[in-house]
């Protein structure tokens, strides 16, 4: 988790900021402050897109979203989770079958080397 504090500046306006990569996209939850020193909450979505002419850029959609409708945001969030998750199935990952699979994701397992031999017999 990332937190960032700035000094009342250009910045100021930021207080913390959570990335989150999903696939190709990309997810920013960003908390700011308004000029009257309240806070809200921005969520953004990034996808990196071509032009014709082979360039990249991203494509973002954000949502602002102020304190005061949190707990409905929230509620509204829940709801429609939990419906696709009732009638679809609780999303589970993919197995990774390779060890470079498992490089991409941070999750290699590490074995020492065992000799047999080292092991002595009775």
């Amino acid at each position: 988790m990332e937190n960032k504090s700035f000094e009342r500046g250009e910045d100021r306006d930021e207080i913390f900021s959570k990335p989150v990569r999903a696939g190709k996209r990309t997810y920013f939850f960003d908390v700011k402050a308004t000029k009257g020193d309240d806070y809200y909450l921005t969520v953004t979505e990034s996808k990196k897109r071509f032009s014709d002419d082979g360039k990249f850029f991203f494509e973002k959609h954000k949502l602002f979203l102020y304190k005061e409708d949190f707990e409905k945001f929230a509620n509204g969030l829940k709801e429609a989770i939990d419906f696709i998750q009732k009638e679809k199935g609780v999303y589970v990952p993919p197995v990774a079958e390779t060890t470079q699979e498992l490089e991409e994701v941070g999750t290699t397992a590490e074995f020492a080397e065992v000799s047999f031999d080292d092991l002595g017999s009775k």
